[in-house]
């Protein structure tokens, strides 16, 4: 009768330890899965970063292409002024003060 309490002793306890491990386990792949996601958000973090840094620099280059396209005149404002010499901004040439529509 002895050795039946000590066997089931023994079994309850290697149940008990192995409910434990799977749970550790679990545990264990949980974590792991919360890395992996935190990895993946990180790499499309740093993928947004480098995109934002590209458009920055295209605009940049946009910026520096209109002024060079674009240069002031020596009073300080830009040419406004068409190939054909005619003013840029719809002004009508005869009625110099007043804008087209």
């Amino acid at each position: 009768m002895q050795a039946i309490k000590e066997k089931l002793n023994g079994m309850t306890s290697m149940h008990k330890a192995k409910a434990e491990a799977k749970e550790e386990e679990k545990a264990e792949k949980e974590i792991a899965k919360v890395q992996v996601e935190v990895a993946h958000e990180v790499r499309q973090a740093r993928e947004a970063e480098a995109a934002m840094d590209l458009h920055v620099q295209k605009a940049a280059i946009k910026a520096v292409e209109h002024i060079i396209e674009h240069p002031l005149d020596t009073s300080g404002h830009h040419q406004n002024y068409g190939e054909d010499g005619q003013e840029a901004y719809g002004r009508n040439p005869t009625n110099r003060g007043s804008y087209s529509h």
